[in-house]
């Protein structure tokens, strides 16, 4: 998989606070279900593989090491909801829920 984030992974990422972290993979995914309520499944796809990207700069840095399970687990849970059995029972409504939670703490004056 090639790096669609390359000023991200070059270490802007790691600058950044965990929330913000989790915000913008939070966008990918609001992406990734958006184009697939288009019927886009390529566009899909792509949001998905750079949200998956995000998660991985995600758990790369050392400062999220205590979260590391935690983010393995998110990863499998949004993998299988988007391209598994959807095992976990997920739902748009719930991804939109979980990650609305770190955009709206990210926001100037948001807590973190």
């Amino acid at each position: 998989m090639s790096v669609e984030h390359r000023e991200l992974a070059a270490g802007r990422w790691s600058r950044m606070s965990f929330v913000e972290q989790m915000a913008n993979t939070g966008s990918e995914v609001e992406r990734t279900m958006l184009w697939r309520q288009k019927g886009s499944p390529d566009y899909s796809m792509r949001a998905f593989c750079r949200a998956l990207e995000l998660l991985d700069l995600t758990m790369a840095d050392r400062r999220n090491r205590g979260r590391l399970r935690e983010l393995a687990r998110l990863r499998e849970a949004l993998a299988d909801y988007f391209y598994g059995d959807n095992r976990f029972a997920s739902s748009d409504e719930l991804w939109r829920g979980y990650f609305l939670a770190f955009a709206r703490a990210a926001r100037p004056g948001g807590p973190g």
